[in-house]
Parts: structure tokens; sequence; C-alpha cells
């Protein structure tokens, strides 16, 4: 069985693995996102995370199609609510003033059929609003039972700080979780000032871009490989540098224990310190099944420092 890992201090145990949800309603269309979410559960995961903007970008939506088709999901069987923990958040477009913070909340509720959110987010930093009144209406939010855990999401390591002196100062809630962009090409985006903050404060760390927009999964390793999928140009810049040391490596992992490459990236990112659990995502039961398999794989010491020699900066 999997072994669940406690977000910061919150009380919230998850799986180390949180499935992502920007592609449910975009590029998995509900009836493939209902099987990669039971998929998903039966393999043991836990958390399933997503954003009241998902997925503002795709012509004709306006934010909130991956919460509605999660929460036709819940519904579908209303046993489910008891095996998953759900994480959504607020501020990516419109900030964190407090009445969008409430609204947003509501709005998010009733689109996921949920009476509380498991973990709600900043979705990233809102300088404009002071932490006093941004991290007020979580701590509000909190206190009526709307949500259970406050997680913080693309902060500096120094307004990590201040945030979490001002929810000290003023006796609010506490955020127990940072998400922040991390993965074996782009140690640098976590390691340093930020982790420290983060491990100080006792929040979990939940990385995203965990598989580097796919590099991480092997399929791009040459320059003609970009066409392969829409996010190809993405990856351009990996293919230079320790990208292709990376893969290199992983691929001897793999070798070893014969776990796909998405599964090893998966794993080392678990595998490092104050990581709780690592964000991504699946358009298909398939490429789900590659990514379960790292909740459970358990690299050796040896293949650990193989990985960081390559990765190192």
């Amino acid at each position: 069985m999997t072994k669940k890992r406690m977000i910061g201090t919150s009380g919230l145990e998850i799986a180390p693995l949180a499935l992502g949800g920007n592609v449910f309603g975009w590029t998995a269309d509900e009836k493939t996102s209902f099987a990669v979410l039971d998929s998903f559960v039966d393999a043991g995961g836990t958390m399933i995370d997503t954003a009241d903007v998902y997925s503002f970008w795709v012509p004709g939506h306006r934010g909130g199609e991956s919460e509605t088709v999660i929460g036709r999901w819940l519904k579908s069987d209303p046993s489910k609510r008891n095996k998953v923990l759900i994480a959504t958040k607020v501020g990516f477009s419109e900030g964190l003033r407090p009445k969008t913070i409430r609204d947003a909340c509501d709005a998010s509720l009733r689109r996921l059929g949920v009476d509380r959110i498991d973990l709600y987010y900043h979705h990233k930093d809102d300088p404009d609003v002071p932490f006093a009144d941004s991290l007020g209406a979580m701590d509000a939010l909190a206190k009526s039972g709307k949500i259970r855990g406050i997680g913080l999401s693309q902060y500096s390591a120094e307004r990590l700080q201040q945030a979490m002196r001002t929810a000290d100062q003023n006796s609010l809630t506490r955020p127990c979780a940072l998400q922040t962009w991390y993965n074996l090409v782009e140690r640098e985006k976590l390691e340093g000032d930020l982790r420290n903050v983060a491990l100080a404060n006792g929040l979990g760390i939940i990385p995203f871009y965990g598989l580097a927009n796919g590099f991480l999964t092997g399929k791009y390793r040459s320059a003609a490989d970009l066409a392969k999928s829409i996010r190809g140009d993405r990856v351009a810049g990996y293919l230079e540098g320790r990208g292709p040391r990376v893969i290199a490596a992983m691929d001897q992992v793999s070798n070893e224990t014969g776990a796909p490459l998405a599964a090893i990236a998966l794993a080392w990112t678990n595998a490092q310190r104050g990581i709780t659990a690592t964000l991504a995502s699946a358009r298909s039961v398939q490429q789900l099944e590659e990514l379960t398999l790292a909740m459970d794989l358990q690299l050796t010491d040896d293949q650990i420092e193989r990985l960081n020699r390559a990765s190192s900066i």
C-alpha cells in the first residue's frame, strides 16, 4: 500500500502523486477525464489539484471547466468524495482582494459540488494586496469551514517569509503548503532560499512541472521530436545543457528498475527534502499508469546520486 505523507502540519495526508486537473475539459474530454480519475483512485492516489482558471486559455472557455468536470465525477458516485482530497486555487487572473477570494471560493464550491475545499491556494502572489487582507480572507474561509488547509503557489523566498510572518503576527491560520516549479532539469527553481524558507516554516512542498512539460518522459530527444506535441516548443531549451545528461542517466535507471522515465523523474522529486507529493497530469489512462508507478518506486541512494550529478547546475 502506498505510504501517505503529511502536508506540512495540516493533518492532511496524501499519496506522493497529486493529479493535475488542468487537462480536464480541455485535452481530456469528460469521458476520458472520468476514466483517468477512476484509475488514479484505484491506484491509490488521493489528491486532485485544479484551479478556478482551468482552462480559460481555450477559445470559448471562461475558466472553471476543470472544476466542473471534477464535480460531475464526484457526483457520479457519492462514495468518491471520501476517497480524495480536492485542492484548487484562486487569484491567478483577478488577484487576491478579500472579496475576490470569498466570491471565487463560493464559485469553486458550486462547480465542484462540495461543501469544503481541502486545500485552497493563492494561485500566485499578489503584491498589490496586503498579506493581512489576503491571508485574512483565507483565515475567515478556514474558520467558516469552507476550506481545510491554505496553500501558497508561485511565491519567492522573500515573499513567502513575509506571508508566514504576517500570518503569525496576526494570529491567522498558517499556510501549510507551497506549490512551486521544480524538476530534474530545473532544480534551481526550488533549491536554495525558497526551499529553506519553506522548510523553516514547516510547509509541505508540492512541485508542479515535475515532468518538465513532458521532456522527462523521454519523448523529446532531438529537435526532430518537437513536432510530436503542441507542447514541443516548450521543451526545446531542455535539449541543450544538462537535459541530455539527465535523460541518459534516467535511461540507465530505467534499465535497472524497469520503470518508465516519467515514474523515475517523479520518484526522484519525491525523494528530495521537503517534498510531500509531485504534481503531474495525464490525458489518458495509459499516461496515468506510468505516473502512478512513481508512488511506490524507491530509487536507491546510488541511483539518486547519479541523477543528482547529471542534473547538477
